[in-house]
C-alpha cells in the first residue's frame, strides 16, 4: 500500500470549537459546485485519530492557525453573561493585552495534544500579536522542546503581507532550523493580493533556501502556481480544499488540475485534506482520480512526496 500522509489538518481543543470554526469561515472563492459537502468531523484530536485510522493514513502534520480575530470572538463569547459597563470594558482589554499569551498557549497545547501520535505540529506566528524577536524565541523553543517541525501562516486573516519586514527574521530562523514554512495561498474577498501565490516571490528571490508549501495550490488563482513553480524550483504545494472544488464555477476543471500538476512536476505536489472541512478518505480518492498522471505519479502525492520533503515517516 502506498504511504498515505495528510500534510495540512486542523485539530480544535474541543468538538465545540471545531464546529464553531467551521461555521464562522465561508470557503467562496470557488464558487457554486452542486452536492459538494463538508466533513461531518468537528475537528478535535479524537476525530483526527479516528479519520486516520479509518482512511488508512500513516502520518499527518496538524497546522495551527491563531487569528486574532476569531481568537478575541470566541473569548468574548466566553465572558460571564450580563458583564455590562466597566466591568466588560475591563474584561475586553484583558482579553486584548492577553494575545500573545495566548498564541503561545495555543501551540503549546497542540503540541501536547499530538505528542505520541503520527501527527507533527506545525506552530502558528503572527506579526502582529508577537514582536520578531518573542516569534522567533517561542519558535525556537517550539522546535528545540516540543517536536514543531514548521509554521503555518495566513496572511488573508492574519492581516501582513508575505514580505512584511517583521516577517524575515522569521523567515530566517526557519532557514537555519531546517523546518518548513506551509503558507495560505489565494486570493481575498476585498481584492487584496495579501495572499496570491505571486506574493511570496520577494520572499523567494530573498531566501532560496526557504522550504516553503503553497497551500491549496492558489485557490482560485491557481494559474499563479505554475508562474511561481517554474521561477522558484525549490517551493512545494499541497493541494487541499482545492481538489474538492475541481469542476466549481470558479475552479479548475479536473483535466486543468491535471495538466497543472504534470506542469510544477508531480513530486512538489503534497496531499492536504483540511480537515475537519474534508474527509481524509475521499480527498485519497479524488488524487487517485486526477486525469493526466501515473499511478506513481498519484501515489507519490499520496505521501511519499511529503516524506521526503517534510521530512516525514
Amino acid at each position: 500500500m502506498p504511504l498515505k500522509i495528510d500534510c495540512h489538518m486542523h485539530i480544535y481543543e474541543s468538538k465545540r470549537h471545531g464546529r464553531w470554526d467551521k461555521t464562522n469561515y465561508e470557503v467562496w472563492e470557488y464558487g457554486e459546485k452542486p452536492g459538494q459537502k463538508f466533513s461531518d468531523y468537528d475537528g478535535d484530536i479524537e476525530d483526527a485519530l479516528d479519520a486516520m485510522k479509518q482512511a488508512g493514513y500513516d502520518h499527518a502534520v496538524a497546522v495551527n492557525l491563531f487569528v486574532v480575530a476569531m481568537a478575541r470572538d470566541m473569548a468574548i463569547e466566553a465572558l460571564p453573561a450580563g458583564l455590562e459597563g466597566g466591568d466588560r470594558e475591563k474584561a475586553l482589554a484583558e482579553i486584548d493585552a492577553t494575545m500573545g499569551d495566548r498564541l503561545r498557549a495555543f501551540n503549546l497545547w497542540l503540541c501536547d495534544t499530538v505528542a505520541g501520535h503520527p501527527i507533527t505540529p506545525y506552530a502558528s506566528v503572527d506579526p502582529n500579536v508577537l514582536s520578531p524577536e518573542e516569534n522567533v524565541e517561542h519558535l525556537r523553543d517550539l522546535v528545540a522542546n516540543h517536536g514543531v517541525r514548521g509554521i503555518k501562516l495566513h496572511p488573508v486573516v492574519q492581516r501582513f503581507a508575505a514580505d512584511d519586514p517583521r516577517m524575515l527574521p522569521i523567515y530566517e530562523a526557519c532557514i537555519e532550523m531546517g523546518i518548513v514554512v506551509l503558507t495560505h495561498t489565494g486570493p481575498a474577498r476585498s481584492g487584496e493580493k495579501l495572499g496570491e501565490p505571486l506574493a511570496f516571490a520577494p520572499v523567494l528571490r530573498k531566501y532560496p533556501d526557504l522550504r516553503l508549501v503553497m497551500a491549496h495550490m492558489g485557490g482560485r488563482v491557481w494559474h499563479q502556481s505554475a508562474e511561481i513553480a517554474a521561477a522558484f524550483p525549490q517551493v512545494h504545494f499541497d493541494l487541499c480544499e482545492i481538489i474538492a472544488w475541481l469542476g466549481a464555477t470558479d475552479g479548475p476543471s479536473p483535466e486543468d488540475f491535471g495538466r497543472l500538476i504534470a506542469g510544477i512536476g508531480p513530486e512538489r505536489v503534497l496531499m492536504g485534506t483540511d480537515f475537519p472541512w474534508y474527509d481524509l478518505d475521499k480527498t485519497a480518492e479524488q488524487v487517485m482520480a486526477i486525469p493526466g498522471l501515473s499511478t506513481d505519479q498519484k501515489e507519490g502525492i499520496l505521501g511519499a512526496n511529503a516524506a521526503r520533503f517534510m521530512g516525514l515517516g
